[in-house]
């Protein structure tokens, strides 16, 4: 029963959408009406304004982390273990991508999925955060970066900790994540992909 709850939990946490709720707080268009229409920090950055886009990755990135370190630090008291903090990381990376406060209208899962990654192990979170640095500097396109790095990702877990039930959510996720950018690789392929910081339009 706890296992159930605390998926819920984590599902919801993970339905609050920032790039709305920040956006509103500034005054802003919503995301999801104009640039990808992803609500999404790097959309929310079509905007123009860079604090709401920064604010809307960490909220994004916080709520992953904080739902699965909960879990983490409760796990004894609550009598659940690692297939339970593998189960919780997936909702809550389910809850963004399909928020149940926003008509199940949600984001890609990049910060979300680097917050829960964090939380796993940060040498884990931050390896993959380099990887989309390094893709994102080199090629000024966010959606290739975080294609490349949710590749990495699950080979950075296996080399770190072998085949642990966490390595399942995180082959979820980079699955979903890229299904989620089946659009972004046709662009890519197109060359009509948006470059980090192009304006709304």
């Amino acid at each position: 029963m706890n296992t159930v709850l605390l998926v819920i939990a984590a599902y919801l946490i993970g339905s609050i959408s920032f790039a709305v709720v920040v956006s509103k707080v500034y005054g802003l268009s919503d995301p999801r009406t104009y640039g990808s229409k992803n609500p999404g920090a790097t959309n929310v950055l079509r905007s123009g304004n860079k604090g709401a886009a920064i604010w809307t990755l960490v909220g994004d990135a916080v709520k992953g982390w904080l739902a699965v370190w909960l879990v983490q630090h409760f796990a004894e008291q609550l009598g659940v273990g690692d297939m339970t903090i593998a189960l919780v990381a997936i909702a809550v990376f389910l809850g963004h991508l399909w928020p149940v406060f926003f008509k199940f209208v949600g984001g890609k899962g990049v910060a979300t999925a680097l917050g829960v990654l964090l939380a796993l192990n940060p040498w884990l979170g931050l390896g993959t955060l380099v990887t989309w640095l390094v893709v994102a500097y080199a090629f000024r396109y966010s959606s290739l970066a975080a294609l490349i790095a949710s590749i990495f990702a699950p080979f950075y877990y296996g080399l770190l900790f072998g085949t642990e039930p966490q390595l399942v959510a995180v082959l979820v996720m980079s699955g979903l994540l890229i299904w989620r950018h089946g659009k972004n690789i046709s662009n890519l392929m197109a060359g009509k992909e948006s470059r980090i910081g192009s304006k709304k339009k």
